[in-house]
Parts: structure tokens; C-alpha cells; sequence
């Protein structure tokens, strides 16, 4: 007679047969297929176990057990695998990948993982590389989002590196990226996506970002960045000030939460460096500390980011004070508009207001949206500072760094960049932002600014474009009545010569912004002295120092 029907429990396969042969019916050997495979780094490749099954009296036969089999690797750091026997090329080298069950003989396959040459196909040595964008978002699973790796060259060239670098994820149960930088969601998390560019002389550079998928779930913010990374500030006290971007859960754009409620900053090692409740880091002692931003949702989840801090016993040089941004916010009602920002420093010696506009670094949070031009960028050369684009709509963060030649020390400051979508309602109303608001500007609104200490007796004053005198009248440096405080805005046609003018005896004058043409060149403290500017652009910002 037949037994019941037979079943397979822990690894024993039972078949059709009488009951006194539904025995010895446990996995033998596993035997691992593919035996070798050589991956480049960010590779996968999926491994087969089949277990050898004896019957007693009967001819053994095989099954597939590779869902049962326990996996291992013997260097995670090269390549791992998963339960499913999914292995990943991490880093170059090699490792021995096992499978094994209870019972039965393991069986081995080795991995071999070489990382993918990019310094030498491009006449060039790798010396860095980053991710743009740093951080993005997706709204559920599937969606995808592309990044781009960019690399700066030993001949200082930058070249888009995007197609040779090689790709991973840190988390592939989140999302998993392809050898473009295409970054596709699976689950709701964040992971981290790295780029490998590996020179002929075999050194590695790496880049990181920050892969979310929000999975359905409206977290205010899904991710962190600190900028600057890293900062070297001296013992004295010395201090040098971080910026937090949080990744919007609704909207995937970066805002600065430095100063939020949120948000909460720590130093690892106070007595090194220590840093207040706005993110401004102190020199105390020579060592190195950590900084942590970490911000907290309403439902208490926690996003991160770090940054470092080393600090030296040399004397500070002539610090840097401050750095400003003006004006703190551009509005732009088109795409392709263009807003101009200033940026100046304040120094402990004179002369102590410097127009730092074109040696700052200028820093956007969402650059492929809205673009922000530094002075001599290789990719822009030519280029004055903080010129912003809007390619789309939104805001964006506009950061100004500035690097202390002498001790590496970063000083930033920040502003908002606007372009907000108003869709035609109805057709014939305008509209701002949207798909075909492309329209070449033909005014351009010129905003006057004081960048000096002096607030008393000042005074810039110009004429319209038809000449109407005092169109532009700004500061106290006047007796008459009703006329302009201390920011003045006048719109000209684009391409038509501005003068702008600093009578005589108006306040120690101590000149004017970069982007404008000074008479006479050095200006002089008494006066008068003139300026010229070409506005360019949609909005044009021009600074007068007085102390």
C-alpha cells in the first residue's frame, strides 16, 4: 500500500511512496551555480543552490533549495549576499560566497571584484567627485530620479563622469540604482548612493548622496545635509558657521532648517569645538570634534547629518567677521528670469566692508532648477558671482562660502531664490513659472543697497532713463524732505546705462560693488564718486560702502 501524501519539512523530501521508503530523504550536498563571477563594483549577481537528495534504495535526484539555504560571505566588505543569495560587489578584491543547510556538505563560489577605470579614459587624474543633486526624494516606489556624478580633473578641467564611475546602494530594499545613476524607489526609507571612480594608478575617489522614497508618508523632512563638511578653525575662538538642508517629505526641494526648532546641533567633543543652538562653531582646543544636525518630525522619527571640525593651536589671523548675502530673497515671475546677488564681508581691520561677491563659492540647494554662477566656475568662465537662473519653479537656497586663505576657516551666509508657479486662470490672465512663461525681460529692477557701517549721513542718488533727476535717492545724507531711506529700487531697460552717484561730504566712502564700474578708480573717501552698471538681468543688486 501507499502512504499519504508525502511533504517537504526542514530540508526532508518526502514523494509518493510506501511509508517505510519515506526515509534517509534529507539534503546530501549543495552544489552552488554560477562556481566563479567577476563583478565591478555596484554589480549584482544572483547565485542557485540545488540540494542532492537520496531516496534510500532509490536514485538520488536534485531540487532547488536556494531559498532554504543559510548564505554567507566571507568578506562583506568586497561583495555580500543576501537570504536569497543575491550577491553585491561593494569594493575591489575577492570573496568566498557559501551556501550551506543542516545536515548537508556547503558549497563555495567564489567572487572577484574589480572597480571600473575612469581617470585614465579621460586624459586625467580623478582628484574629486560629487553627486548632484546631493539629496532627492521620490514620492512612492517606482518613481525614478537621476544623478549625475561630476569630477574635477588634476588639469582642473570638470567632466561629467556619470556613465564610467561605478553605482551602488547601501540600502537595495529602498532603491537601487543602474550603471546611468538612475536611482529607482522600491520602499519607503532613505538609502545612500555612492559613485567609485577608479584612476589607472588605481586610487579610488568616492561620492556620496541621499536617495528617499517617501512611500505614501508626508514627512516634513526625509533627509539632512550639513555644508560645509568639514572646517579647520583655531583654538582662540575662532568660530565658522554650518547650514542645514532638510529634504522636503512633500515637495523634495532642500530648505535651510539651521536655525529651525527641529533641529538640534551637537558637538561630539565640546571641550574641542563647540557649537550653539544656530549651528556657529568655536575653536576651543587643538583636536577634532564631530558635528551632528538631527531634526525630528512631528511623529519623533529623526533625520541626521554630520560635519567635522579640526581645530589648531595657530593664532587666527585677520577674521573674517561676517558674510551677508543681499538682498535676503529674489523673486523671479518667469522662467529663465535672473536675480543678482551680492556678497559681503566684514573684517576686523580696514577696510573693514569688502564686496566679496566674485571670490566667494556660490552654492545652490537645488542647482539643476536654479543655477547659481561663481566668478571663474571652469564651467562658466567669465561668469560674475551670484547670478541665479530659474529653469523651473520653486525656491531654492542660495548659499555664499568664503574661505579664509590663511587658515581654511569657511564663513557662510545664505538667501532664497523664488520662481513661484501661478498657472493662467483664466488662459488670458499671466501667470508666472509655468511651461512657456519663457520671456525675455525688457526692464530690469535695479535695487540699491548701503553694504557699509555708516547709517547717518550717506546719500547715492541717480536719474531715470530719461534723465528725470533723483529717481534713485537712498540714505539720510539729505536735507530735503520725502526723499528715499535706505534701500532704493528703480527699474531701467536692460542693456541702458546706469550712473549712480556719491556726492561730496555724503560719509567716508569706501566704494562700490563689483559689478559696477567705478569714477575715479580708486574712488576716494571725500568725493564725489560715480559708478556705471549694464544690468543684464531681470534683477540687478548694487552696493555702496560707506563707513
Amino acid at each position: 500500500m501507499f502512504g499519504r501524501d508525502c511533504f517537504k519539512v526542514l530540508g526532508l523530501i518526502c514523494l509518493v511512496l510506501p511509508l517505510s521508503s519515506c526515509v534517509n530523504t534529507q539534503v546530501g550536498s549543495i552544489q552552488i551555480s554560477p562556481t566563479t563571477q567577476t563583478l565591478n563594483i555596484g554589480q549584482t549577481v544572483q547565485f542557485t543552490a540545488t540540494g542532492n537528495v537520496g531516496h534510500g534504495s532509490h536514485p538520488s535526484s536534485s531540487t532547488d533549495v536556494t531559498d532554504q539555504a543559510i548564505w554567507t560571505s566571507s568578506t562583506p566588505a568586497v561583495a555580500t549576499v543576501n537570504a536569497s543569495g543575491l550577491a553585491t560587489a561593494i569594493s575591489a578584491g575577492t570573496t568566498t560566497i557559501t551556501a550551506s543547510m543542516p545536515g548537508a556538505s556547503a558549497s563555495t563560489a567564489t567572487v572577484t571584484v574589480s572597480a571600473a577605470a575612469t581617470g585614465g579614459n579621460l586624459g586625467g587624474t580623478v582628484v574629486s567627485m560629487v553627486i548632484i543633486p546631493g539629496s532627492q526624494a521620490i514620492a512612492s516606489p517606482s518613481e525614478t530620479s537621476q544623478f549625475l556624478a561630476i569630477g574635477t580633473l588634476s588639469t582642473g578641467a570638470t567632466e561629467n563622469l556619470t556613465a564610467l564611475v561605478a553605482w551602488s546602494s547601501s540600502t537595495t530594499a529602498v532603491g537601487t540604482i543602474n550603471a546611468a545613476g538612475l536611482a529607482t524607489g522600491l520602499s519607503q526609507g532613505t538609502t545612500t548612493i555612492t559613485a567609485i571612480a577608479t584612476n589607472a594608478n588605481n586610487t579610488v575617489v568616492t561620492a556620496t548622496a541621499t536617495f528617499t522614497v517617501i512611500g505614501g508618508t508626508s514627512e516634513p523632512i526625509t533627509g539632512l545635509t550639513v555644508t560645509p563638511s568639514a572646517q579647520s578653525l583655531s583654538a582662540s575662538g575662532q568660530t565658522g558657521q554650518f547650514i542645514a538642508l532638510g529634504t522636503s517629505g512633500s515637495t523634495g526641494l532642500q530648505l535651510d532648517v539651521t536655525k529651525s526648532a527641529q533641529l538640534k546641533w551637537t558637538s561630539s567633543i565640546p571641550t574641542i569645538a563647540s557649537i550653539s543652538a544656530t549651528g556657529l562653531a568655536a575653536g576651543q582646543s587643538a583636536g577634532s570634534s564631530t558635528i551632528t544636525a538631527e531634526y525630528t518630525n512631528p511623529d519623533n522619527s529623526v533625520v541626521s547629518a554630520t560635519a567635522t571640525v579640526t581645530v589648531t593651536l595657530t593664532p587666527a589671523p585677520e577674521p573674517l567677521l561676517s558674510l551677508t548675502i543681499i538682498p535676503a530673497n529674489i523673486t523671479v515671475d518667469n522662467l529663465q528670469g535672473t536675480g543678482n546677488f551680492l556678497a559681503i564681508g566684514t573684517f576686523s581691520t580696514a577696510p573693514t566692508v569688502r564686496d566679496l561677491t566674485n571670490s566667494v563659492t556660490w552654492i545652490s540647494s537645488a542647482p539643476n532648477i536654479f543655477p547659481v554662477d561663481t566668478n571663474n566656475n571652469p564651467a562658466n568662465p567669465g561668469a560674475p558671482g551670484g547670478i541665479v537662473t530659474a529653469y523651473g519653479y520653486g525656491d531654492a537656497v542660495i548659499i555664499a562660502e568664503a574661505v579664509d586663505p590663511t587658515t581654511g576657516s569657511i564663513q557662510t551666509a545664505t538667501a532664497t531664490f523664488s520662481c513661484p508657479l501661478v498657472l493662467p486662470n483664466p488662459p488670458s490672465t499671466p501667470g508666472s513659472c509655468f511651461q512657456g512663461s519663457q520671456a525675455s525681460s525688457l526692464l530690469s529692477t535695479v535695487t540699491v543697497y548701503n553694504e557699509g557701517l555708516n547709517s547717518t549721513s550717506w546719500l547715492i542718488t541717480a536719474p531715470s532713463a530719461t534723465g528725470t533727476p533723483n529717481v534713485i535717492h537712498c540714505g539720510p545724507g539729505s536735507a530735503a524732505a520725502g526723499f528715499g531711506g535706505s534701500v532704493c529700487v528703480a527699474t531701467y531697460p536692460i542693456n541702458t546705462p546706469v550712473t549712480l552717484t556719491a556726492p561730496t561730504g555724503t560719509g567716508n566712502f569706501g566704494g562700490w560693488s563689483s559689478n559696477c564700474t567705478p569714477n575715479p578708480n580708486p574712488p576716494t573717501a571725500s568725493g564725489p564718486n560715480t559708478c556705471t552698471i549694464l544690468p543684464t538681468t531681470s534683477s540687478e543688486t548694487v552696493g555702496a560702502i560707506f563707513n
